[in-house]
């Protein structure tokens, strides 16, 4: 662990916005890593697309009128850590221009380019170079503490009797109704099954057509938000479920899961495919029903195939980014890119991650 100088306090700020299909996963990531952090002044920059910051950290929301550029000039942090989707090149380079060391997470924009450290834990499949500053792979990927007491809890379960369990959730928003269009599916299933979909707390669409079609097949229950996803992921037998952050905490469960796309971005992501313990159909909107219903009972009829995908998942080994990104950050306060007003450390901050 490196030793920070504590003659006066460092500032990390820390700024989440709601981004499309990822879901609570970035705001539980960034409570994770600001519990983790010792010795260092937390803040958590707000917006109006911002998650609620967790209790007993400093707040600061970006006034009418303001902009992030202005509010963080006010704020002046030794690090800013950001996780907002896919950003523009020339906000960030102004932003560079302010804050010492600038940190970004799974960001697909131009601005990523321009940050500091890019952590990817989403990534896509591409043969293009990437860049040195961009950390990708699945060893980012955080347990928080929740998800920890759920880990490979597959491999402790033995499938449900007389009814194994099918849990369907595509997310806080499932803008393209997927669950309505997995469930209509559901209802051809002769074999006796018991199926919970999940509603996220942002779901647009009209939840008493899911709950109309619950009331015609038996042992079919719809939850609205609030519920803890998580225990319900553990109490399945097999999930359904979009791609983006879902499957990695699948695979730290360990539950046999079929991946469903819910965009072209989803479509292209590489992790949640076979190699992993997933069965991936493709986007949504294109399913076949058999397709679809073929790849839920395969691993419920088949022993073998549900012990494959559990141990596939689970040898991962997925949770330990922390401690990476936890260094990354006090690497980076002892060694800041840029001097704001002065010169540069001359200290590379990839020094530390290669």
């Amino acid at each position: 662990m490196i030793l920070i100088d504590n003659k006066h306090k460092k500032k990390v700020v820390i700024h989440i916005s709601h981004s499309d299909g990822k879901g609570t996963y970035p705001e539980r990531r960034a409570e994770t890593i600001a519990r983790t952090l010792e010795g260092v002044e937390i803040i958590f920059l707000c917006e109006n697309l911002s998650p609620v910051a967790p209790a007993d950290f400093r707040t600061v929301t970006i006034a009418p009128g303001s902009t992030l550029l202005r509010t963080i000039s006010e704020i002046k942090p030794d690090i800013l850590l950001r996780d907002t989707g896919s950003t523009l090149q020339e906000e960030v380079e102004r932003i560079c221009e302010v804050v010492p060391t600038v940190i970004h997470f799974d960001d697909f924009g131009e601005g990523g380019k321009s940050a500091d450290i890019v952590f990817q834990t989403l990534y896509s499949e591409t043969n293009d170079k990437v860049p040195d500053h961009y950390i990708q792979g699945i060893e980012n990927f955080i347990v928080d503490e929740q998800l920890a007491s759920y880990k490979n809890i597959g491999l402790k379960r033995k499938l449900s009797q007389p009814l194994p369990h099918l849990v369907i959730s595509f997310g806080d928003e499932d803008t393209g109704n997927l669950s309505y269009r997995a469930l209509r599916h559901m209802l051809q299933l002769q074999i006796p099954l018991k199926v919970t979909v999940l509603v996220g707390e942002n779901y647009s669409h009209d939840v008493s057509e899911l709950q109309m079609m619950a009331l015609g097949r038996r042992n079919t229950f719809i939850q609205t938000y609030p519920y803890d996803f998580h225990e319900a992921f553990s109490s399945a037998d097999i999930i359904l479920c979009a791609s983006g952050y879902m499957p990695f905490e699948v695979a730290v469960m360990g539950i046999p899961c079929v991946v469903v796309a819910q965009n072209d971005f989803e479509l292209s992501l590489a992790f949640p495919k076979e190699q992993h313990g997933f069965i991936h159909l493709g986007t949504g909107r294109k399913i076949k029903q058999s397709s679809l219903l073929n790849a839920i009972m395969e691993p419920l009829l088949h022993e073998s195939l549900r012990k494959k995908a559990i141990a596939r998942q689970t040898d991962l080994g997925l949770g330990s980014g922390k401690d990476t990104i936890i260094e990354a950050i006090y690497y980076c306060l002892e060694y800041p890119k840029r001097i704001i007003g002065g010169e540069a450390t001359g200290k590379e901050t990839s020094d530390m991650l290669q």
